[in-house]
């Protein structure tokens, strides 16, 4: 018996620890999302995250409701990747993100988190 609780102890540790890392480390899936930057904001009131809104091309709808844009909204956790996103509001931009299955506070509030930007294009200015 004495065995056998240090065991159970053990084991359910490590199910647990498994169960935490799955819901917020295990990356779910990764791509590249282009659009034109509509917001980028630092905020929080404890943790201070980056969270930013592109809007992609297209728009989305569902049947029977109204037509919307199709944004992606994300969470920035590198300073760099923030100080290149804050420089190029307004830009056309390529954006590699990771998705989570959860959010932690220190992350930011969405499941997609853009860890680099690929390219960066000027915004077409048109002419008067």
């Amino acid at each position: 018996m004495k065995r056998i609780v240090p065991i159970i102890i053990i084991v359910l540790i490590l199910v647990l620890s498994g169960i935490f890392y799955y819901r917020y480390y295990f990356v779910f899936g990764d791509g590249v999302k282009a659009g034109t930057m509509n917001q980028f904001v630092h905020k929080g009131y404890i943790f201070k995250t980056y969270e930013g809104r592109l809007i992609q091309t297209g728009l989305k709808g569902t049947p029977g409701s109204s037509i919307q844009s199709n944004q992606f909204s994300f969470s920035v956790t590198d300073q760099k990747v923030a100080d290149q996103l804050n420089k190029n509001a307004g830009a056309f931009m390529e954006l590699h993100y990771k998705e989570y299955f959860h959010t932690l506070p220190w992350r930011g509030v969405s499941n997609f988190v853009v860890d680099s930007v690929i390219s960066v294009k000027p915004a077409i200015q048109v002419m008067p």
